[in-house]
């Protein structure tokens, strides 16, 4: 089981049920939440997709509305089965 790294005092709303659920998963060692800008775009409802490689894992993007947080992964998943992961756990 991962652990999330909780280092900040705000959050994508609904994000974190979302990475502790996730942490749950045997090949996922940690995850840390970062970085929140805001975006042009708009999105309705909240989204975590796998977006670039980072040594010994992946970043993550969160979206929801026009909020974005990077999320990082610390995982031996390829992007592949990561993604799929992250979509059976979604709240």
């Amino acid at each position: 089981m991962g652990r999330v790294v909780i280092t900040h005092s705000t959050y994508v709303q609904g994000l974190i049920p979302w990475l502790k659920a996730l942490a749950r998963e045997s090949a996922i060692q940690t995850i840390t939440p970062a970085v929140i800008s805001r975006v042009k775009g708009r999105s309705p409802t909240l989204q975590l997709r796998v977006s670039i490689p980072i040594r010994g894992g992946y970043k993550l993007v969160a979206r929801r509305g026009t909020t974005v947080q990077e999320v990082f992964v610390v995982t031996e998943l390829d992007r592949d089965s990561l993604q799929k992961t992250v979509n059976r756990h979604r709240p």
